[in-house]
Formats: C-alpha cells, structure tokens, sequence
C-alpha cells in the first residue's frame, strides 16, 4: 500500500506531504482546484511520461516522492531483480522521480538509479487508474472479453491456448514461405551447390576459425619471424652468443668457490641461469623449424583462408552467422528436391497443430460459457443495488469463424436497464450514466481478483447523484476491503464513506494562485463544512445537518 506522498514544485503546488493507510481514501475540492495534482504524482511514480511544463513556474525542478509497504514483498522483490534493482528493505518500497527544469530527469527506486521503463514495469505491479473514460471501455469487445476471463480465472487456459495457436500459425507462415519460393533453374542450384560444397569445407566452429586465422598470420610473416626467431637462438647458443660466455664465467666461479666455499649459492645461480638460457635458446631454434610450411600445408592453409574471407564478405563477419547461411542454402536446396513433398509433409503438421489449437479452444470456451453465467448473475446483483431495479444484464459467449489469438469465442455484454425491454449490446443502448453504473458493479465483483494493491478511481461517480451516489460509496467501500482505494469524487454521499479524507484548495486571495491539500478526517466540523460545500452551502444549516447526518 501507499504509505507516505511528498509532491514539490509539480504545476500550483509549493510542497506537501502526506501520509496514507489502509482502507478508502476520499478526494475532494472545487472544481478546478487542483485535484489532478494528486493523480498527476502518483502517475509521475507508475512511469507516466512528464512535460517540463508541470514544473512550478519560477521552480528549477519538480519532485515526487512515494513509500510503499508490501505485506509479502517477494512478487516486487523478483520484479526489482529482474530490473537489476535493489530488493525492498523490511517490504518497503521507495520511488523517487525529479524533473529539472534544464537537466536531464532522474530516477530512483530504492535509492538506485532506475530508467523510466523500469517505473512503468513497477508501477503495473502496485497501482491501476480508472478514469472517467473507463466506462467507455466496456463498449469494447476486447474489454468485454478481458473481464470475463479475469472473472473466470481463464489465464492458463488462455495460456496454453495462446501456446498451441503461435504453433501453428508458425507453421502456416513457413508454409507460405516455402509456397512462395521460386522454383530454381538448374544452373541457379548448380550454383548453390558449388557455395554449399566451399562451406562444407570449412570448420565453423568459433576454435577452428580462430586457429585458421592465427596458422595463416604466422605463415604470412613466416620469413620475418624465421629471421627474428633465428637471431635470438643464435644470440642465446650461437658461437659467439651468450650461453658460451657464461660458461665461461661460470668456471671462473667456481675457482671462486674453492677459494671460498660461502660464494656456492652464487656459482649455483649462476649455473641455473646458464641452463634457462640454454632451453631458451634451444626453443627459439624449435620455433623457427615449426615455421618451416612446406608447400602442400602452405596452399591447403592458403585456400581455406581464401575460402573463410570469401564466406565471411558474403554471409557476415562472425562464424555463427555463415554457419546460419550455410543452413539455409542446405534448406533451400532440399526443399527444390520436392518442393510439393515438403509442402504435403508441413500440410500434415498443420492439420495436426490445428487439431491441437481447436482442442484448446474448446476447453477456453467451455470455461467461459461457465463463468458466463456467475459473472452475469452476481453483476446483475451489483446493478441492482446501483438503481437499475428492473434491469436484465447477460454475458452471452459468441463463436468466431475461425481460432483468433484469444481462441474460437468471444463475449458480448447484453443490458436492458427497464423491464419489458430486450436486452441488447452496451454500445446500443447504454448511456454515459447506464455504462459507470455497469463498470463499477463490475469492478466490485473483480476486484478480489485484482493483485494490484491501490486503486485510484477518478470521478467514475459522474453522471450518477442522489441515492445511487451513496450506494456508489458503499460498493468504493467494499472494494476498499481488498484494496487501498484513492477516489476522487463530487459526491458528497460517496466522500462521507471514506475512511479518510482530503481537501484540494486553490488560494488565488494573493498575487499567485497555490494549491493545498489537507486531511480533514480527524476534524469532524470541518469534515462536515466541506460536505456541506458539496451539498452546496458551507454555511446553511440544513446542508450542515445533512451532513452530519451523512457522516453518521
């Protein structure tokens, strides 16, 4: 849940923070006193893209800030690892986001720098909007059809159904490639054939590439490294090189060491680096007859250099990459052999892979015929209670002509909201009022199913008023058991059911306009004076009595 806010510099806003718990929040004001700054913040912290414009004029950055608290932080904490971020300390979560009017933004999620796609990736995992434009959704079938599936809890359905059907349509479209590929002449696979063979030819292993290219250095430098090599064997063990003349030394050290008995130690090194030269020089000789190709190596080293520099100008630098083309030319070839066998043989495997995808498809459109009918029942309930006394919802599951990406059936929303009238499709009949009241039925009955632990609902009470508003308060109230919900709201029924309570003020009294945004719940008369505003009065005292009455 959202624990702690702190907004700085974002549009009229100076700073405020402020501190949230558990339950049903409630967010009211005048109309244009600046609610939206609320929404504005916490969509900064789900990854909302931002306009420097936000910033407060005369302010060189804005900043929002946010504590979240996780109960069981393992689902976040495997989300943070997988964005290589730090894991929550004791389930808390810390998102920080600043907007400088003349640098480049910055990010933090538990004090490490994050990117905004990071934000986002988090944000769907802790919190979800609901606009005034949310009704409208449910005029979509894709909406209509997400719902019902959530209800029913059809995702590993859906799943293995979306598995077998990216199956086969991957074999439809390879299908489709091989139909399409022209028929080769016989000197075009002639020609193929002559590439293949020079692929084959070569290891295209990583190793072999990387031996290949050093045997073929060290040949094309082979006189210059015989020379070098040669001089310093002849340096080392030569006539007039070095190793002589250390024996030499050497004898005179061990007279010495007659002499005197406590110089050995010196003689001994003496004598050990006589032999390290020795070997040395003995190697260098070694190195040079190894760089003696003969001339069948040379030419066999030659053509296959030859043929690895042709490969990699034709089919790319890499030893994987021509691996891949040579592949594909061995496919292109077999597939000329019997372009109408092959074609027969993926006929099979699509008939097959249908089969499976219709299999699927059967059992997801079992499953939604079932939860077709609860969802409709307990939806009518909440329509109910929401005003619409006489009202006939269904959920009717409807065939495709062909399997989709979501299967072989879809859902379509039937409404009648007076008795006596045929139920028909939302888009149909529904006004903006039918469709909130509709939506927010359907939002209490999925709202168990919603992992998202805060909702912010932004004035889905419009267009509804009187009775019905309180019984929209309630249904907030009920969702608010699961959930934290934030509601914003003109309703005065619905703000008198929160647990907690804010006021939006916009002060213009001054040279500049500055908003505020206060908690009321544990002041009740001035609770009962901002739902008296709302009521339309502050200070009459009938508005005053019924709100008091409404706080109950």
């Amino acid at each position: 849940m959202l624990q702690s806010l702190r907004i700085k510099n974002l549009a009229l806003l100076a700073e405020v923070a402020l501190e949230f718990e558990d339950g049903f929040t409630v967010v009211t004001g005048e109309t244009g006193a600046g609610k939206s700054i609320l929404l504005g913040a916490l969509s900064l912290l789900a990854g909302e893209r931002a306009d420097k414009t936000i910033i407060r004029q005369g302010e060189a950055a804005c900043e929002v800030e946010a504590a979240l608290f996780f109960h069981d932080s393992q689902k976040i904490d495997a989300v943070l690892a997988g964005l290589e971020l730090p894991a929550c300390e004791d389930g808390v979560l810390i998102l920080k986001r600043t907007l400088p009017r003349d640098k480049a933004p910055k990010i933090t999620v538990n004090g490490s720098l994050a990117t905004l796609s990071a934000l986002q990736r988090l944000g769907e995992h802790w919190i979800d909007f609901h606009g005034p434009s949310e009704p409208r959704r449910l005029l979509k079938d894709s909406c209509q059809l997400e719902l019902l599936d959530l209800f029913g809890r059809a995702g590993d359905s859906l799943a293995a159904y979306r598995q077998e059907y990216d199956a086969w349509r991957a074999l439809q479209d390879e299908r489709e490639q091989l139909a399409g590929e022209a028929r080769l002449e016989p000197d075009q696979i002639s020609f193929l054939q002559g590439q293949l063979a020079k692929l084959d030819k070569l290891d295209l292993t990583a190793d072999a590439i990387e031996a290949l290219e050093r045997d073929y250095q060290r040949m094309s430098s082979a006189q210059e490294l015989l020379e070098l090599s040669g001089a310093l064997a002849g340096g080392l063990t030569g006539d007039d090189g070095v190793t002589p003349r250390v024996a030499g030394l050497l004898r005179v050290a061990r007279q010495l060491e007659e002499l005197d008995p406590a110089s050995k130690p010196l003689a001994d090194r003496l004598m050990s680096a006589s032999i390290e030269l020795a070997d040395l020089g003995a190697e260098f000789e070694a190195l040079g007859g190894e760089l003696n190709f003969d001339p069948e190596q040379a030419e066999d080293l030659q053509n296959r250099m030859n043929a690895w520099l042709e490969a990699k100008r034709k089919h790319g630098s890499e030893p994987a990459e021509v691996a891949a083309a040579r592949d594909e030319l061995r496919r292109r070839l077999e597939s000329q052999g019997d372009i109408e066998g092959a074609l027969a043989k993926l006929d099979g495997k699509i008939a097959a892979a249908e089969k499976r995808v219709r299999a699927e498809a059967t059992k997801l459109r079992a499953a939604r015929e079932k939860a077709s009918k609860q969802l409709a029942k307990v939806a009518a309930e909440g329509i109910a209670q929401l005003g619409f006394k006489k009202a006939d919802f269904q959920v009717k599951v409807t065939s495709l002509p062909a399997p989709g990406p979501t299967g072989d059936s879809g859902v379509e929303f039937l409404f009648s909201p007076n008795v006596g009238e045929a139920a028909l499709p939302l888009s149909r009949i529904a006004s903006s009022g039918e469709l909130a009241r509709v939506m927010l039925a359907l939002k209490t009955v999925l709202a168990d199913l919603d992992g998202v632990p805060v909702l912010v609902f932004d004035e889905v009470d419009a267009n509804v008023g009187g009775e019905i508003g309180r019984v929209v308060g309630e249904k907030m109230a009920e969702i608010a058991k699961g959930h934290q919900v934030l509601c914003i709201t003109h309703l005065p029924q619905v703000a008198a059911q929160g647990d907690r309570h804010l006021v939006v003020v916009k002060d213009q009294s001054k040279d500049r306009a500055v908003v505020t945004i206060s908690p009321i719940h544990e002041d009740r008369e001035e609770r009962v004076g901002e739902l008296a505003r709302m009521l339309g009065d502050r200070q009459a005292k009938s508005a005053r009595a019924h709100a008091a009455e409404l706080l109950g």
